[in-house]
C-alpha cells in the first residue's frame, strides 16, 4: 500500500463541512507518539502536543481554542458543544469533556474530534439542520452502542432524521488483526449482535468493530449509501497511523474531527 505522507486525510461529505482524520505525519512529537499528535492523555511532551495544535488550527483555518477533544473513557457519555461552552475557562471546559466519548455541536467554525489508535472513530453530519457529530467507538463502546446512542441524541437536540444524515466510520483495527479473547466475543453475543456478520474464528476470534459500527447506523435508519467506511486498518498501517496494539497504549493518536463551515 502506498504510504500516506499527508498529514491530514480529509473525507467528501459535504461542501458544508470538513471532516478528518490526521495521521502520524508532519508533527514535532517523538518516538511512539511521533510525528503529530495533539492528545493530551497518552503522555506526549505538552510542548510538542501545543505545536502539533498550531499546526493543525493553521491547516484547518479554526481558533485553536475551538479544538475541542474529549477526555473519554471507553464509555457512552456525550456532550453537545453550544456557544456558551466556548465562553467558559478552560478548566470548566476539561471538566465538561472528562469521561466524554462523543461530541456533537452545531455552531460553525468549532471543531469537534475524537481520539484513537484501533478504536473506530465516527462521524455523522446533518446537512439539514447543519448538526454534526463525533464518536468514539472502541469494543466497549461498540457494545454499548454509542454510535445509536449519540444519533438519538443528535434526533433529539437538532430534529436530525436518520434518513438524511451522512457518515464516515475512519481509520480503525480490520477484521483480520482484531483478535479478542472469549470474553470479548462473549460481550457481543451477550448484547444482541449478529455474530455470523461481525466475527470468525481463526486461531482466535476475530471481530470487525467497522462493520458492527457500520450496521448498528443502518438499523436506525441512516442510507448504507450514505455511510463511508474506510478500507485503513491502523494495525497494518501503522508507520501512517497510530495503533495502540502495535507502538503501545503510551503512543500517539489519530483526531478525527469536523467542522461546519
Amino acid at each position: 500500500m502506498k504510504p500516506d505522507t499527508a498529514t491530514i486525510r480529509y473525507y467528501d461529505v459535504s461542501p458544508s463541512v470538513t471532516a478528518f482524520s490526521t495521521t502520524r505525519h508532519g508533527g514535532f512529537s517523538h518516538g511512539a507518539h511521533g510525528g503529530f499528535n495533539i492528545n493530551r492523555y497518552c503522555g506526549d511532551d505538552e510542548a510538542c502536543i501545543d505545536k502539533n495544535l498550531d499546526l493543525l488550527a493553521c491547516e484547518l483555518g479554526v481558533d485553536k481554542a475551538n479544538v475541542i477533544m474529549p477526555h473519554q473513557t471507553h464509555g457512552t457519555e456525550t456532550r453537545l458543544i453550544s456557544r456558551d461552552f466556548l465562553s467558559l475557562g478552560q478548566a470548566t471546559q476539561q471538566m465538561i469533556l472528562e469521561g466524554v466519548d462523543a461530541l456533537m455541536t452545531d455552531v460553525p467554525g468549532v471543531c469537534i474530534g475524537v481520539s484513537t489508535a484501533d478504536c473506530i472513530p465516527i462521524i455523522i453530519y446533518d446537512p439539514e439542520h447543519r448538526a454534526t457529530a463525533a464518536i468514539h467507538a472502541g469494543w466497549r463502546g461498540t457494545v454499548a452502542r454509542i454510535a445509536v446512542k449519540a444519533v438519538t441524541e443528535m434526533r433529539l437536540a437538532y430534529g436530525s432524521r436518520p434518513e438524511a444524515l451522512l457518515a464516515v466510520i475512519g481509520p480503525g483495527i480490520s477484521l483480520d488483526a482484531f483478535e479478542v479473547g472469549d470474553e470479548v466475543y462473549d460481550e457481543f453475543a451477550s448484547a444482541g449482535f449478529d455474530m455470523a456478520a461481525i466475527s470468525r474464528r481463526e486461531a482466535k476470534w476475530h471481530i470487525d468493530l467497522k462493520e458492527c459500527n457500520r450496521l448498528q447506523l443502518v438499523s436506525l435508519g441512516i442510507m448504507p449509501r450514505n455511510i463511508q467506511v474506510s478500507g485503513i486498518c491502523t494495525y497494518n498501517n501503522y508507520t501512517d497511523y497510530f495503533s495502540a496494539r502495535r507502538l503501545g497504549a503510551q503512543s500517539g493518536r489519530i483526531f478525527t474531527g469536523t467542522i461546519i463551515k
